[in-house]
Parts: structure tokens; sequence; C-alpha cells
């Protein structure tokens, strides 16, 4: 007779062993995945990303440079790998794309605290000092070295972390310079001998060591990143501008400059120098003595500044769109500038110019609805505010420094260290001295790319709370699913 099926179990005893194990296998999997993720989340949390992209798009300053670059260059990222607020990966990243347009740069990686033997050799190979030298970028050209600090690759604020008892404030990177840094090494390289420009003092002219708003420090960093050195200058006595002066800046003298000064700047620009003035509005009511030099060469500086209430964020300041077609702000085109009461700067219009009279471009004007200051009845209206002079050669005669070109601004404020970072202030300064040295393969500058961070801040009772959810709450009810799964199943 058939054996009655209500009397046999449903599993026999290895069947049912086996689904057991079978339910704790995959609750310990599920598990370890939850653990899994929440230390990764701990460790890697805010993992910085320089572009959602997966390839770095290089400035065209930089594949101009790589493209030009003709000797081998050795890079050593002498780094703690592990590290992860060092950026390492991401200059990783970076010289590999530099590498993949000149293959003539090579870069390896020597990590001083799990491979200490290379790490001696680098030490001994370039003099450093196991204390302090630490997360370096080395470039080596035939033995002729650049050292870049890892910690100065990125720019930083301070962010307050959410905090119920106390203030706690954190270090947040918000740009990254590495590409700025590394493209004017290779420049350095390619050229041992870098370009002079003297920074004319002794007028009241702001300092390049200066850090305060209106301070040059930031300003005189551009020229160094573009591979520019500069020095101040004073026209006493019998000097005049050095032979080895391939820029003169001058900006905003506040006092007359003598006229035996106004003498040699005048003889430095017939020889073919290089000019790049700025003035402000502290000195409309004390010229220079530049001025009537400036209107020889074809330039017209006003005795006012100009106001412009439709475009302007403090008041003060004007925002300038309007540009013309010319190599300093051509790559201007869908940017501003921040001026701040700006002088106007336009052509002299001459009735008959000489065949070699130099070519003068009106290269940047305020908006239509702009008024002075001193003349507001005056109906609105676009006023000049810098223009761009070129000397061009003249048949039959040599200048010793080349042909003259000059830059002249109406305003030297937007360049000191507080307004720089306004609009596009600091990349119109290296457009504009590098066009002044003609140097057309770097007028397409490098900015700083923005670091996106993804993070979570939370504070210490709600990081407590998801602390206890990944590890105890969600793991259980996963448990307890599974043990009421098999028991559902043992039945």
């Amino acid at each position: 007779m058939p054996t009655d099926s209500k009397s046999q179990p449903s599993f026999s005893p290895g069947r049912r062993w086996k689904i057991g194990l079978d339910v704790v296998v995959r609750t310990a999997l599920v598990l370890a995945v939850v653990v899994m993720v929440n230390y990764l989340s701990a460790h890697f949390f805010g993992r910085f990303y320089l572009s959602s992209q997966t390839r770095i798009q290089l400035a065209p300053q930089t594949m101009n440079v790589l493209r030009l670059l003709t000797n081998h260059i050795n890079v050593t990222l002498y780094y703690d790998t592990k590290d992860e607020g060092n950026f390492y990966p991401d200059i990783v990243a970076l010289l590999n794309e530099y590498r993949s347009v000149n293959p003539r740069i090579s870069v390896r990686t020597v990590d001083y605290v799990r491979d200490a033997g290379e790490a001696e050799k680098v030490k001994e190979q370039y003099k450093l000092n196991s204390q302090t030298d630490k997360n370096l970028v080395i470039f080596d050209c035939d033995g002729r070295i650049k050292i870049a600090p890892g910690d100065a690759l990125t720019q930083y604020t301070l962010e307050q972390i959410p905090n119920e008892k106390e203030r706690e404030f954190r270090r947040k990177p918000v740009a990254f310079h590495g590409e700025i840094t590394f493209t004017s090494m290779l420049l350095a390289l390619e050229n041992p001998k870098p370009l002079m420009a003297y920074f004319l003092q002794g007028h009241g002219e702001p300092a390049l060591d200066d850090s305060g708003n209106v301070g040059y420090l930031k300003f005189g960093s551009i020229l160094a990143q573009n591979y520019i050195a500069v020095t101040n200058l004073q026209l006493l006595g019998d000097s005049a501008v050095p032979m080895d002066c391939n820029l003169l800046i001058i900006a905003a003298p506040t006092v007359p400059l003598s006229e035996l000064e106004l003498q040699k700047i005048d003889q430095y620009l017939a020889q073919g120098g290089r000019l790049f003035v700025l003035f402000n509005y502290a000195s409309i009511r004390q010229p220079t003595g530049l001025e009537p030099i400036l209107q020889r060469w074809g330039v017209n500086v006003v005795a006012d500044f100009v106001k412009d209430l439709k475009s302007t964020v403090t008041g003060d300041d004007v925002v300038v769109r309007r540009f013309s077609q010319h190599p300093v702000v051509n790559p201007l085109t869908q940017l501003s500038l921040q001026m701040v009461r700006p002088r106007p700067v336009g052509r002299v219009e001459w009735q008959n110019p000489s065949a070699n009279a130099p070519q003068v471009d009106e290269i940047a004007a305020s908006s239509p609805d702009s008024v002075l200051e001193g003349d507001p009845a005056e109906p609105a209206r676009s006023y000049p505010l810098m223009v761009a002079v070129e000397q061009k050669s003249v048949v039959g005669v040599a200048n010793p420094r080349g042909n003259t070109r000059i830059v002249v601004v109406g305003d030297s404020v937007f360049l000191g260290n507080y307004y720089i970072q306004g609009g596009a202030n600091a990349d119109f300064a290296g457009y504009a001295v590098n066009w002044l040295l003609d140097r057309t393969t770097l007028l397409k500058g490098i900015g700083p790319r923005p670091v996106t961070e993804f993070r979570l801040l939370m504070t210490r009772a709600q990081r407590r709370e998801v602390r206890w959810l990944l590890l105890g709450a969600l793991p259980g009810v996963v448990l307890l699913f599974g043990c009421l799964v098999w028991l559902a199943r043992r039945k």
C-alpha cells in the first residue's frame, strides 16, 4: 500500500541542513557587503574629483607648450600614495595627459613610506631633507631641476563643520593649480634663462611683495607662472632701463616722475621697448608725466573716471564685457573684467598720420550706459578703457630691443590682490604680458581647475545614529528575515 503522504516529512534531514546553511551563508554575505560599504564610506567618503568627465582637458596654452617641448623630461612623484588627502591620483592622471601629448615626458612614482630603498636614492639624487620634503613633484631635464611641493598645488578655504557643542572647521579644497604649476615648470626647463620684467618703484606704486588688498603679490605670481622673472627698478642717477629688460611695468604711480626718468622711459620706447602702464583714479588731479609720452604714441589718457550703474557690483566698479578683435582680449570674448573707477584710455585721432605711425587699437570699452564722474551732464555712451600699441617694423631701421609694444589701461586696482580674482582679471594679466613679449603660443591661459567634492556633513549625533543603523539595525533586519525564511521552509 502506498504510504500516506501526510505522514512523510517535506524535506529530508540533509535537505534541511543544506537550506539552513544556504540561508546562513547568504545572510553573512549581505552582512559583509553592508560592513564593507560602511568601511569604504568611512575611509573614502569625500574623495575629490577634478572633473565629471573621464578625460582631463588640457588648456590650449599647455598643449602649445607640450608640442614645442624638445627635451626629455623625467618626472618623479615622491609621494605617500595611500594618503587620501594629497590629490595623488589626480596628479598622476594629469601628468599622464601630459605624457600622452608628448612622449618625451616620463613619469614614475616613489612611495617614500613603502619603498625606503628607492626613497633614499631619490633623496640623495635631489638633495632632499627627509623630515620636511614630502609629497613632491620633481621635474628633471638633463640635471636642471624644478620641484613643486604637493601642498602648494591645491587652494583651500575654511568651512565650518556642523557641531552641536562647539565650532569646528576643516580645510575644504576649492581649486587645483596642478596644470598651472606643471606647465610653468616645463617652460622653465625648456628655456633656462627666463624673460626679465622690471617693476618701476619710487612714485607710490604698489609693491610686488605686498599681500594687502591693493598689493601686487598675486600679479607677481602670475608673471612667475608665465616664466617671467620680475625685479624692482628705480631710475636714479645715470642708470637707464637695463638692456636685459624685456618688459617695463609702471603700475599706479601717485606722484609725478622726474624729467630725467621720463627721458629714460622715452628712450627705452624709442629703442623698441615693451611697456605695460596701469593708471588709476588717484592720479587724475596729479598727472604722472607719462601722459605726454603716451600722447606721442597715439594714446590719450583722460583725467576723469567712468561710472556705469547698470554694469556694476559695488557701485565703484565697472563690469567690462565689450572687447574688440585683438590678441590680448580675444580669449575674453565670453568673459568679463571687473575694473575699479577706470579712467578712459583711447586712441588719438591724428589728422594726417605718417606712414610709419604706430598702430593703436582700443581693445576694451564700457557699456553704452556709462558716464564720466566729472561730467554727469554728458550723455551716456561707451568709453574706451585700454589700448594696445604696436610699432611695425620700419625698413632700414633696426631697434636694439625689437619693435615697440605698449598696453595702457585706465585702472590698476583691478590687478591688485583683492580684485585680481574678479571676473577674468587674472587671465587678462597673463594675456597682456605674453602679447607684449610676443609669446603668441601662450596667449590662451590656464585657469585653476575647480574641485568638486562629494561629502556628507553630519553632526556627531547623526553620525552615531547612522553608524548604529549600518552596523546594527540593517544587518539585524537581514538576519531576522533570513531566520524567518528558514523557519518557514522548515515547517
